[in-house]
């Protein structure tokens, strides 16, 4: 039997310091579904290398000269609104998180990283899910479940007891694959109960759906 061909990821590396493209290189090297399709050093490069090469996953730090990624993210959600931008830096602060989050990062993740933690994340972000690492998930949790306590809002009553625990695992970052192993079901169930979900709750991205999950308190900031 044959093994399945994993799709080509092509990414596009943003950070101004040369050694850290070079040991992201590395760190990918051996992975033949990862293709690094172009580097920049700053975010404006990182605008004109995207309208370029339209890659699948941008991975963009956020302090970097004449342009940063908060200011390169706000840009792309205009000019490339479906650029899928996976955050990679030392920034550990909640308004950073918050900021790159409400510009549509789908996914914020920090230097100190393992390749394999840094692999899977550039894989979700590339099947239209999150990865958050557990400190950046901390101050969207909080943020959140002050946002809620504040609001009063709950989920509606619509939603079946598996649909709502689908719901609070894709708030909990875990990925489709995961879920149905946690869940003793297949991926494409899944897909279906997150679908059905999103219709719904009228949310229109993996990312809304877990913002508007953190928001009614379904998962308890820590």
């Amino acid at each position: 039997m044959k093994t399945r061909r994993k799709k080509v990821i092509t990414l596009l590396l943003v950070d101004d310091h040369p050694v850290v493209r070079e040991g992201i290189k590395a760190s990918l090297k051996t992975k033949r579904h990862i293709r690094i399709v172009g580097e920049a050093s700053d975010g404006e490069e990182a605008i004109a290398l995207t309208r370029k090469l339209e890659p699948n996953v941008i991975l963009m730090d956020i302090s970097m000269p004449r342009m940063s990624g908060i200011e390169a993210a706000k840009r792309l959600q205009k000019s490339a609104p479906d650029a899928k931008i996976l955050v990679l830096t030392m920034h550990d602060t909640k308004e950073y998180v918050l900021k790159m989050t409400q510009l549509g990062a789908r996914g914020y993740v920090f230097k100190d990283a393992s390749p394999s933690e840094l692999l899977r994340a550039i894989e979700a972000v590339d099947a239209n899910e999150i990865a958050f690492a557990p400190k950046a998930s901390r101050h969207i949790l909080t943020e959140y479940a002050e946002t809620a306590g504040r609001s009063g809002r709950t989920l509606p009553s619509d939603l079946s007891d598996r649909e709502r625990h689908v719901l609070r695992l894709i708030a909990e970052g875990y990925m489709t694959k995961e879920i149905a192993e946690r869940l003793s079901l297949n991926h494409k169930t899944i897909e279906t109960y997150r679908h059905r979900i999103m219709v719904k709750l009228n949310v229109h991205s993996v990312a809304d759906l877990t913002k508007y999950a953190l928001a009614k308190g379904l998962v308890e900031a820590k």
